[in-house]
């Protein structure tokens, strides 16, 4: 069976509630009764000192117990002469009936005089009393008994009423910490959906608030392992398409590259100037296909000693007409000591070639490309910058996962493997603008 938090909250703030009102109530029932308990008292001692007094009952004795005692007095004489402190004498005398069956020892029981209730005590007088035979009657005020009864009440009264706020505020901070888990549960399941965009914190700063920053950390902890398990699911589709597609392309190139071949074997003597250019080409190409196709193997590539200065050189020579045709200023900052490295001079090369080709390709037409190296801290740090409008804040975040492309004609590979073998050989690759630059760095161990 399911017994919520919220059941656990109210069920016992329940009990509390029942507890308080029930105290309370008993308490102010009990403190009633002591009040009235206490003016019997109080109207017995004065009843037994008038019974017991040896001084006559005259007008100024009745008024001094009066202002003693805050009750009324009616004497009445043997002879049936009146003497009160209620003022005048035309007073009906309570009759005998209405203290038939009452305790005499209690208040007495309720009359009314001058339109005013009392409670009524009735003392006979006797023997040896030098005013045996007459009866004292004793009016103590309703208003004021009343009046005492509701202030002694009145803390038990006040205490429910606090115990009442107290219980609806923890009800009602119950019900808002309910409604604060329900809506961690809720912003959980998101996460678990695949909604991993951070949920609002509270503004109350407690363990609730703690909670919540701990579920957007993990939210955001979890969208990088998806990008990182999504990118690395397309990389190795890439790889496995990519490397397919170029055994088929190298086969083909292999194919032509022979039959040119064969053709220059058979015609020796004729003018082949043009065929060894489209020889020199595909031999070219089918060198780039089989790098592309060893990208995959690159980490367990042999190393050898690569001039750095020397790779950039020539990657700039072989851009710079395509430049000079839209009118492209493409400089190339190299410094007077030679830069080595230990790697692949091909796969090197082929980061490079992708860099300054996307750099030519962003800038359209009479834009500026630059290449600076430096060394910095046994490390070569490459920059290909170009003043071209850089990528949308679409592609920005994606910009080296394969497929990501801004081009039109573009199929997204370029960055894609410059990233794969710049981190094959041990080294990184980044980008950010700078101004109105966009700069691509690479950093790679030095020899």
């Amino acid at each position: 069976m399911r017994f919520g938090i919220r059941y656990r909250l109210l069920v016992p703030l329940g009990l509390l509630l029942i507890g308080v009102v029930g105290t309370s109530l008993w308490s102010a029932r009990v403190a009633a009764h002591r009040e009235e308990e206490r003016v019997a008292t109080q109207v017995r001692n004065v009843s037994k000192t008038l019974s017991n007094a040896n001084f006559p009952l005259t007008g100024p004795v009745l008024e001094q117990m009066k202002s003693l005692s805050g009750a009324e007095f009616l004497l009445v004489s043997s002879e049936g002469s009146k003497l009160t402190t209620l003022g005048g004498e035309q007073i009906d005398v309570p009759s005998d009936e209405i203290f038939e069956g009452i305790d005499d020892q209690g208040i007495g029981p309720i009359v009314r005089v001058h339109g005013t209730e009392f409670r009524c005590h009735r003392l006979v007088l006797k023997e040896p009393h030098r005013h045996a035979g007459g009866v004292v009657y004793i009016f103590y005020p309703e208003a004021l008994l009343e009046e005492a009864i509701a202030d002694a009440k009145r803390p038990s009264f006040i205490g429910l009423l606090f115990g009442l706020i107290a219980v609806g505020l923890t009800f009602g901070i119950g019900q808002r910490l309910v409604g604060r888990i329900r809506a961690l549960e809720k912003r959980t399941r998101q996460i678990a959906a695949g909604d991993f965009a951070p949920m609002p914190l509270p503004k109350a700063n407690d363990e609730l608030r703690d909670l919540s920053a701990s579920v957007n950390e993990m939210a955001e902890h979890l969208d990088r392992l998806n990008r990182a398990v999504a990118s690395a699911e397309r990389s190795r589709l890439t790889a496995q398409l990519s490397t397919g597609l170029a055994h088929q392309l190298r086969n083909g190139v292999t194919g032509a590259k022979l039959a040119v071949q064969v053709f220059l074997a058979e015609n020796a003597n004729q003018d082949a100037e043009a065929l060894q250019v489209a020889l020199r080409q595909l031999a070219t190409m089918e060198a780039n296909l089989r790098r592309f196709i060893d990208l995959e193997r690159s980490n367990d590539a042999k190393r050898e000693a690569c001039l750095l200065t020397q790779v950039l050189m020539d990657v700039v020579e072989l851009t710079q007409p395509r430049c000079k045709h839209v009118g492209i200023e493409l400089r190339c900052d190299l410094p007077e000591s030679e830069i080595r490295i230990q790697g692949d001079p091909g796969q090197i090369s082929d980061i490079f070639s992708n860099l300054i080709g996307n750099a030519v390709d962003a800038v359209g037409t009479e834009g500026k490309v630059q290449v600076v190296l430096r060394s910095k801290a046994n490390h070569a740090v490459v920059e290909v910058s170009d003043t071209g409008p850089g990528p949308t804040p679409e592609l920005a975040a994606r910009l080296f996962e394969p497929f990501v492309t801004g081009k039109p004609e573009g199929i997204g590979l370029g960055l894609a493997v410059a990233k794969h073998a710049a981190e094959a050989h041990g080294g990184t690759i980044s980008w950010y603008r700078d101004g109105g630059r966009t700069v691509f760095r690479v950093t790679l161990r030095c020899e």
